[in-house]
Parts: C-alpha cells; sequence; structure tokens
C-alpha cells in the first residue's frame, strides 16, 4: 500500500512541511481528505527547477532506447497501484470507477505511444544535406539538422483529466519523449492522486538509473509556486491545460521573462455544431440523440463540450422539442470542485439575464458541486449582436442558435473565436454547395469533424487538439497525439562535424535506421 505524505517531491526526496495547508475534497460529499498537502516552498521551487536544470544536461543525451524504456515503465508503475489510484481519483473528483479506470488506460496508452515514437526515430526530422568540396565557386558545407530537446519544462495539472491531462499526462509524457527534464505543478482539486502518480514517476526515473531532477512534482497555489516555476531562469518551457484567465496569466508570465521561453497553453472553446438542413431531415433524433450525450458527457467538463449548435430556424421547434425531453430526464451532476460548479452556475445566470434569450433548465441551485443539465435558445441576429453569447460555460449546457440561410450561417461563423473543434452535420449534396462554408471553419478550428460529435479525443499520431487563440495559445502545435514533442524541442544544425561527434541520427551509416531527408530524398539508407 502506497503512503501518502502531502509533501512534494523535489527529485528523489520530500518537501518539508510548510505554510499553506490544503487538504483535496470530496466533491460529491465534501469531506476534507488526509492527508493535509503542503505548499512547496520558495526554496524547494527554486531546489526543484536547478535539478531539473543539473538533470537535463544528461538526459538530453540519453539513448532513444532509455527514453524509451522509461517511458513504458512509467506506464507500468502506474498500473501497478491499481484499484488504489482508482479509489483516490474517485474520491477526490467524483468521477465514476469506469470513467477513471478508462483514464488511467488512456494515460499508460498514451506513454506507450510516445515511447513507439521514440523507438522508431523519425520524428527527429533528421535532415542531411552532403557537402561537395569541389563546388564551384564555393565549396558546399555539409549541414545536418535534426529537432534538440529544450531543457526543463514546467508542467501546469488540469483539474478535468486527473490523469490524462495532469501528472503523466501528454505534457509530460511529449516532454520526456523529447528529451526534456520536467517539473510538475499539480492541481489543488485531486493532489492524492498526483502524488500516487508523481510517486510511480519517480520509481522509473530511479529505476533505470537516471539522475535525480528527471522527474519533480510541487504542491500548492499557482499564483505562488506556479509563478515561481515559470519565472525561475532554469525552465526553459510550459505546458498548461485550464482556463482562458489562468492561461493568460501564465501566458504574460512566460513572454515577460528576461528570457522568454514558449509557453503552450490549451484553455478556451465552445466547439460549434453546424447543422445543415438536408442532415437534420434525414436524422433529426440521431443528430439530438449524440448532442444530448455529447453535451452532457462527463458534466460537460471536457474542452470538446459543443456549447453552440447552429440549427435551421424552420426546424428549431422540433428539435427544442425533442431535447428538452433528454435534457429534462438527465440526472443531476456532481462537478469537480466547488470553483467549477460556482463558475456554471454564474455562467448559467449571466446567459438567462440576456435579450432575446430563453432558458431551458432544471433547478440549478448553488448546492455544493451539484448541476443539472441546461441549454438556451436564441437567434442568429441575437447571436451577432451580442458578444456574451459566444462565451464558454464550462459545464452541461448549450446554447442553440437559429439561422434563415446559409448565408446567415456563414456571417455568423466569420464571427467565431479560435476553437478547437468545428462540427458539421451534413448530407454530401451539402457538403459539395457550400465549401465555401466548410473552409472558412478551417480557419477557425484545427479538428474538424463531419457527421459525429467533438467530445473524445483519440490519442493518435495524427490527431490535433489545438486550435487558434484563444482555444490554445499557439495553433501550430497539439497537446494531444506524437506531434505534441514537436511544443519541447527545436532545431540544431551541425555543419562540417566529423560523423563521429554527430549524432546517432545524423551519422553517415544510420545506426538508428531511421527515416531521414538525406540530400531531399527520404531514405534509411
Amino acid at each position: 500500500m502506497v503512503q501518502l505524505s502531502g509533501k512534494s517531491l523535489i527529485g528523489f526526496t520530500r518537501g518539508a512541511h510548510a505554510d499553506g495547508e490544503f487538504r483535496g475534497v470530496n466533491p460529491a460529499t465534501g469531506e476534507q481528505l488526509a492527508p493535509a498537502y503542503f505548499a512547496a516552498s520558495t526554496d524547494e521551487v527554486d531546489q526543484a527547477a536547478v535539478l531539473a536544470a543539473k538533470a537535463f544536461e544528461v538526459y538530453r543525451n540519453t539513448p532513444a532506447a532509455v527514453r524509451t524504456a522509461l517511458l513504458r515503465g512509467i506506464a507500468l508503475e502506474i498500473e501497478e497501484l491499481n484499484g488504489t489510484l482508482v479509489k483516490r481519483a474517485v474520491e477526490e473528483t467524483a468521477l465514476p470507477a469506469a470513467r477513471v479506470s478508462a483514464e488511467i488506460a488512456r494515460t499508460c496508452s498514451q506513454l506507450r505511444l510516445f515511447a513507439d515514437m521514440v523507438e522508431e526515430g523519425s520524428w527527429v526530422d533528421a535532415r542531411i544535406d552532403r557537402g561537395d568540396p569541389t563546388r564551384k565557386p564555393l565549396p558546399k558545407p555539409d549541414a545536418r539538422s535534426m529537432y534538440r530537446p529544450l531543457g526543463p519544462v514546467a508542467v501546469f495539472c488540469a483539474s478535468n483529466f486527473p490523469l490524462a491531462f495532469s501528472v503523466a499526462g501528454g505534457d509530460t509524457a511529449s516532454a520526456l519523449a523529447a528529451g526534456n527534464t520536467v517539473v510538475v505543478k499539480a492541481h489543488h482539486s485531486h493532489p492524492g492522486t498526483a502524488e500516487l502518480v508523481g510517486l510511480a514517476i519517480s520509481a522509473a526515473v530511479a529505476r533505470f538509473d537516471l539522475p535525480e531532477g528527471v522527474f519533480s512534482l510541487l504542491f500548492g497555489p499557482g499564483n505562488q509556486v506556479g509563478t515561481q516555476l515559470l519565472s525561475h531562469p532554469s525552465i526553459k518551457a510550459g505546458g498548461f491545460t485550464g482556463s482562458r484567465a489562468g492561461g493568460q496569466a501564465l501566458m504574460k508570465i512566460a513572454a515577460s521573462r528576461p528570457e522568454p521561453i514558449p509557453f503552450h497553453a490549451e484553455m478556451s472553446s465552445v466547439n460549434p455544431v453546424l447543422i445543415f438542413q438536408g442532415a437534420l431531415k434525414e436524422r433529426e433524433d440521431e443528430i439530438v440523440s449524440g448532442l444530448h450525450a455529447s453535451v452532457t458527457l462527463g458534466a460537460g467538463q471536457f474542452c470538446t463540450n459543443p456549447g453552440l449548435i447552429f440549427i435551421p430556424s424552420d426546424a428549431i421547434d422540433s428539435f427544442i422539442s425533442k431535447l428538452t425531453e433528454k435534457m429534462m430526464n438527465t440526472a443531476r451532476f456532481t462537478m469537480l470542485n466547488s470553483q467549477i460548479s460556482r463558475a456554471y452556475h454564474q455562467g448559467l445566470s449571466t446567459l438567462s439575464n440576456q435579450p432575446a434569450i430563453k432558458l431551458f433548465s432544471g433547478q440549478n441551485d448553488s448546492d455544493g458541486c451539484g448541476c443539472t443539465a441546461a441549454f438556451a435558445v436564441t437567434d442568429s441576429k441575437s447571436f451577432l449582436s451580442n458578444p456574451v453569447l459566444s462565451e464558454e460555460i464550462f459545464g452541461p449546457a448549450t446554447l442553440l442558435v437559429s439561422y434563415g440561410d446559409i448565408g446567415e450561417l456563414s456571417e455568423v461563423a466569420r464571427t467565431l473565436e479560435g476553437q478547437l473543434t468545428a462540427t458539421v452535420h451534413a448530407t454530401e449534396v451539402e457538403i459539395e454547395n457550400h465549401q465555401d462554408l466548410l473552409a472558412l471553419l478551417e480557419t477557425r478550428a484545427s479538428r474538424l469533424i463531419l457527421n459525429g460529435f467533438p467530445t473524445g479525443v483519440e490519442v493518435s499520431h495524427s490527431i490535433v487538439h489545438g486550435g487558434p487563440f484563444p482555444a490554445t495559445s499557439d495553433a501550430r502545435f497539439t497537446s494531444v497525439g506524437t506531434r505534441a514533442a514537436l511544443r519541447f524541442v527545436r532545431p540544431v544544425c551541425y555543419q562540417d562535424w566529423p560523423d563521429s561527434a554527430l549524432p546517432d541520427e545524423l551519422k553517415n551509416e544510420n545506426p538508428l535506421r531511421i527515416w531521414r531527408l538525406v540530400d531531399g530524398e527520404l531514405t534509411r539508407e
């Protein structure tokens, strides 16, 4: 049985008892959970960052086989926690045990996917342009380049995914895969879950005889511990999943340092769903059922929750009737924490007070962390005239917007902010007839879904979980899938270096047998 201590993990050592004690809270019961957790001191944050920088000098040059073994070893350590981890995560989040188990499986699968990526090796984008000393009028230099790690990465855990977007989630996995060391700032909503996973990572680091400081885990408030961590000169990049306000505050810190660093924040998205007339006529019941399931999945606490649904005005009454029946018969939810619950209720209150809005909701009092599903209805003209209607409400709620014709729908689409996803329900004929509108959506979102629903992100090589601001801080990258590693690397070119001094990925004989671009041609030779 793993014993929780409530103390930060500073490399291989524990933090000390300090000021700033807090506890995990069961959102379903309000029970404060043991043990008490202690905020990392200023000295401990400094120590973790300095250890990470020292360990980076070794870890950055570890062979791909070592990083592969580490990632797979972390997955095994997490799986061995089994029921202990599920029990604690359920207590701290009120998520069903089946959801937690599925998230553990996703987390471990993600770690192994990055291990496979590192093992195969081509992700480093090795490029070789061989020199020609006989070229006239000037000799051609030998130039070889590949991606190399940035340095210690600060990772900020998410509230809504206690495993897959937290201590061993995509930010940590991709940073370690790319050869970076990691300092994680745990989320206050699930500290016990964080500690269990942190101990698993630390055990794997020790098992493979890697240096202290490859991984550290810090507890404490973001405005103290998180700010100091991201400001530390040893930290060279950051990753965050959370609110727009939190993400933008950290973006400013990263940008205003004496040495600005890349900071990748996944923040806010209403994930619009555009429903065309033909698709609605063919399968209205299916669309209503799918949207209800998507809006209410996980109490709506997904960054891909569909918060805007555009419906042809001549079909809106039927759609409302069917969606109302499903929403009003949806059981009451327990949200992840009181802060999220308060924000949800405040969001519904603000929405209901807007002109030209009709709210359909069960009893949505602010009792503890409970909430009920809701939706509201307006028209495209009102939507265009009121920016408040495009704001995200994080929870099991959505806004239906009626439109008269494709011209109206296109006008609305042009006003949308950057999104993680955009979904279209259309027939083949409608797809052909409205290419301009569909092309417009590509400028607003980085995952375009046809005749499906946005909740659920498949962890794979090709998936993109990012988008134009404010969905993320940098639309060139994704926080899910193997491309996530590209957030924490930079290209380095070696000109006229002897073969013996080059990384294995760039040596003439290609000892790793990876795909490389040699004189403009892809080859494994």
